[in-house]
């Protein structure tokens, strides 16, 4: 929310030497956010003043421009230049070349004289052009930084200003002003308002609020106005999408009369852009009270205003040109020839006030807040009004902003005021909240007197009574936040002051910590790193091609996988099953940016829906659900286990001088994967294995000692990494954590340290080209016995003196006593029973 200076001060006391800054460091004590300060004067500065053109001469040139050679006054006549600046003439008179042509002699315009600098550091000075010295420029709109018309210069008399020459135009077009901008959470909505931040910073300073809808007189009806019916056939939980409708008829304006500088200014500083007096007095009146309005074209309407729900198959053409398909939960203001606009978001094209409107009629409604959310987000329309709707208006103020609206059609658009007005429906009040006496104390850690308790509830507006064990509250119509005792206790506390809770250091629980899981994934994400390799984190919306590429292991296998109602890209609409895709596709990034050499990791969750996803309805707001409630939602959650995946491209290191780099290969992949499992304690079972993304040849599958596949790792197959545009012989693994984590040991003993040499022997075995070498490798570890530390395939062959459907593979065996030096006889004693074991069950032979 932004917050003009000049309008804050008529309803708080500011100093008038007070800056944003000054105004955000008080509005901080009652628990608002600094965002920013806009300042014009940051960007713009003079001399910037009034001037009358006296004589205006055409030049045609000879690229086929025509411009304006001008003698422009810059003083009063009669009166001396009192600026004395290189480029100002002392007769007030200035010489100006301009290029525009929508004025004439004796229209009072904007120069910026010598010495002035226009946003962008624009700046200005005497210069020769078209064969004239040009002291000073006649300024658009544009280039003043106060709207986007750039057809032609400023004639103040189009604004409805006629200053006296010489006058400061910095101040007569607002651009002396300044605004705060703080950050307003969800449950202050009342702060999207001048007169909500007024309230506040009166709270944080001690100082004396003026409410602005007290400053206006609600005029009594003579008689019903237009016809309004209420008829909401399906509320959310049970609440009317509208309680209230106030419509004030506004007639004879003149819809093109000028916004007066002084409105467009102030909106203009509060961020919204000036576009015509009647859109610009409903947005004024939004600013200043936090109620939304809506300005129909009365000639415009068909019979009666009736608020509904949408009809299936019912479509809506807005006021931005769209043609919307509206939903049956859509809350809707129609009339005799259908609907004519979305309540509380958007109205209809049908019924816009246009500069050939010459009766007006007002809207002043308040709309139930989720009805307005779904709908602004069901249909992407983003608005000031519905942003402040679902936050939640003031249900006792539409009839005051329809009213004040009212006021200035009949000010400054010329229009006459109906004496009939329409207020239809009602409004519940809130009901008492009881709060305890003690709880604020207890709650909040320090003492709270009573004074202080009933001071700041009835400084913030609420009624309170002192009844027997505490209090009686009932909260002001503008916070319909404040339901439980809690939420009156959190407001004793912001206006009291948070500086004045003392702060106390927790001592933290014996026996807490990081779970179990948490530890695990430490540990494995802390390794991978100082492995080599760099963490990343993708998004976790995928497409549907790259679930069922990365997410089953067969061809066509049935997947299922959840699709997102509102993707940021249809493109990428569902949650990922695997978490490849997204490390691939920054891999693939990297790549078209010049990054070659990679080695990413990931460590994130999958979306793995089971048999039924979500449940048949949404448990009622303002009540615990059930523990059968709860559990039904939660079985209705997608399992979503921790997955580590990695994916390696290029070189392993950067080439230099005497080392040539290694290209990354499978292995590294599945190094990758016995490391995750290494770290937690846990024997990884590695065994040949086929994925459709991967290739056929050299994937792995990853199990566990039980036989249970926890992921896979290999090389990505060349198909997808052509269709990718990715380095060949890219290799990528991919494990589930939670299973490898579950099976791991609560404690992981670490095996002492033998002080005993170790012996060392190779074995080359020739075996079935079929037998996977790691199936050999466990069956050599079985049958050395006790005294193998570890053993590791170290070559592979097959060709030349390997009989054709073999292959050699050798492997290095590490023997080690924990109690002894070993001797060479008991080392080859080893060596040959494991051999031997191998030679039984594959019919091996050594090489």
């Amino acid at each position: 929310m932004r917050i003009p200076l000049t309008w804050l001060r008529e309803y708080a006391q500011v100093p008038a030497t007070a800056t944003a800054e000054d105004v955000m460091t008080d509005l901080v004590k009652v628990g608002f956010e600094e965002e920013d300060v806009h300042r014009p004067l940051d960007e713009i500065s003079g001399p910037i003043v009034v001037g009358q053109v006296l004589s205006k001469e055409p030049e045609a040139q000879s690229n086929g421009k025509t411009i304006n050679w001008c003698s422009v006054r810059v003083v009063p006549e009669g009166t001396a230049q009192t600026l004395d600046i290189e480029g100002i003439d002392p007769s007030g008179v200035q010489g100006i070349v301009c290029g525009a042509h929508n004025f004439e002699v004796g229209d009072k315009v904007v120069v910026t004289l010598p010495g002035a600098v226009l946003p962008g550091d624009f700046r200005i000075s005497p210069r020769k052009t078209y064969g004239h010295v040009s002291a000073g420029m006649i300024a658009s709109v544009r280039e003043l930084g106060i709207g986007d018309d750039h057809d032609g210069i400023l004639v103040l008399s189009t604004l409805g200003l006629d200053p006296e020459l010489g006058t400061d135009a910095l101040a007569l077009l607002g651009l002396d002003d300044e605004a705060a901008e703080i950050n307003v959470t969800p449950d202050r909505g009342y702060a999207f308002s001048i007169r909500g931040v007024a309230r506040e910073y009166a709270h944080a300073t001690d100082s004396v609020f003026t409410d602005p809808a007290s400053l206006v007189s609600v005029s009594p009806a003579t008689g019903d106005g237009h016809g309004v019916v209420l008829a909401d056939q399906a509320p959310i939980y049970g609440k009317d999408g509208c309680d209230r409708f106030v419509a004030r008829t506004v007639s004879g304006i003149n819809a093109s009369a000028p916004v007066p500088t002084w409105m467009s200014s102030r909106l203009r500083l509060a961020g919204i852009r000036s576009i015509s007096l009647a859109v610009d007095i409903s947005n004024f009146v939004m600013l200043e009270l936090g109620q939304p309005l809506h300005f129909y074209d009365a000639d415009k309407l068909a019979g009666d205003i009736v608020v509904r729900r949408a009809a299936a198959g019912e479509t809506l053409k807005t006021l931005d040109g769209k043609v919307r398909k509206l939903d049956t939960e859509d809350l809707l203001i129609t009339d005799s020839s259908g609907p004519i606009g979305i309540a509380g978001v958007m109205g209809g094209a049908s019924t816009e006030v246009t500069s050939a409107t010459v009766n007006v009629l007002v809207e002043a409604a308040h709309f139930e807040e989720i009805t307005i959310a779904r709908s602004r987000r069901r249909h992407k329309l983003p608005s000031e009004a519905s942003k402040r709707f679902e936050r939640g208006v003031d249900t006792q103020i539409a009839d005051v902003a329809a009213q004040r609206a009212v006021n200035l059609l009949v000010e400054l658009a010329g229009g006459t005021e109906e004496t009939t007005a329409t207020d239809a429906g009602s409004v519940v009040p809130a009901p008492p909240v009881f709060l305890p006496s003690g709880f604020t104390s207890g709650r909040i850690g320090m003492e709270f007197t009573q004074a202080q308790v009933m001071g700041s509830l009835t400084d913030l507006g609420a009624r309170v009574e002192k009844v027997d064990g505490g209090y009686s509250v009932t909260a002001p119509s503008w916070r319909y936040d404040l339901v439980t005792k809690e939420d009156l206790t959190e407001e004793v506390a912001r206006l009291v002051g948070y500086d004045l809770i003392p702060s106390t250091l927790p001592t933290a629980p014996p026996g807490r910590g990081y779970s179990r899981a948490q530890q695990q994934r430490r540990r494995v994400v802390q390794a991978l790193a100082d492995s080599g390799l760099t963490e990343i984190l993708a998004y976790p919306f995928v497409s549907r091609v790259s679930n069922d590429t990365f997410g089953v292991a067969e061809a066509g296998a049935p997947l299922a996988a959840i699709k997102l109602a509102n993707p940021l890209s249809e493109e990428f609409g569902f949650l990922r099953t695997s978490v490849l895709p997204g490390l691939i596709e920054i891999a693939k990034r990297n790549h078209s940016r010049g990054f070659h050499d990679l080695a990413l990791f990931e460590s994130g969750l999958v979306f793995l829906p089971g048999a039924e996803m979500g449940t048949a309805s949404i448990p009622p707001l303002g009540a615990k659900p059930s523990d059968e409630v709860l559990d039904a939602l939660y079985d209705g959650i997608p399992y979503q286990p921790l997955t580590i995946a990695a994916v390696f491209t290029g070189k392993d290191t950067p080439a230099a001088p005497a080392h040539t780099p290694r290209a990354w290969d499978w292995a590294d992949a599945i190094d990758a994967a016995h490391l995750v499992a290494d770290v937690v304690g846990v024997d990884l079972v590695v065994e040949q294995g086929s994925h459709q993304a991967f290739h056929p040849g050299r994937a792995a599958v990853l199990k566990l000692r039980s036989g249970e596949v926890v992921g896979h790792a290999g090389e990505l197959h060349p198909k997808l990494l052509a269709e990718l545009n990715m380095p060949a012989r890219s290799v990528a693994m991919e494990i589930n954590a939670d299973k490898v984590f579950a099976e791991a040991a609560d404690v992981i003993v670490a095996k002492p340290i033998s002080t005993f040499p170790l012996a060392t022997q190779d074995v080359a075995l020739v075996v079935p080209a079929q037998i996977p070498a790691q199936t050999v490798l466990e069956t050599l570890r079985e049958g050395a016995g006790e005294l193998l530390e570890d053993v590791a395939l170290f070559d592979e062959y097959q060709g030349k003196g390997i009989p054709e459907g073999h292959k050699s593979l050798a492997f290095g065996l590490r023997f080690r006593a924990t109690d002894r030096t070993l001797t060479a006889d008991e080392a080859s004693a080893a060596r040959a029973s494991a051999v031997e074991l191998a030679a039984e069950r594959f019919g091996a032979t050594q090489r």
